[in-house]
């Protein structure tokens, strides 16, 4: 999948400069994994609640692949195709 079938399937782009990450609000199951795995990158106190350039690019692979629904996703910049 890449960005324009990402935003077409209803996903939304938090833009970051390494990695861009996409949450679909439709599809999560409200785990928590995200906001338990890291409050720099995922934060539902502030707006926005998703700050990719807050933690390593590194660190956002590894907590979106936690997500169990696929409502968390990231494309990597210089990969150019989404890698979860």
């Amino acid at each position: 999948m890449n960005e324009r079938e990402l935003l077409e399937n209803g996903y939304r782009k938090y833009h970051g400069e390494k990695v861009d990450v996409y949450f679909n609000t439709a599809i999560c199951e409200h785990s928590g994994n995200c906001v338990r795995g890291n409050g720099e990158l995922f934060n539902l106190d502030r707006k926005p609640w998703i700050l990719p350039d807050n933690v390593s690019k590194e660190e956002v692979i590894r907590v979106i692949d936690t997500c169990p629904s696929g409502a968390l996703k990231y494309i990597v910049h210089d990969e150019g195709e989404i890698e979860k």
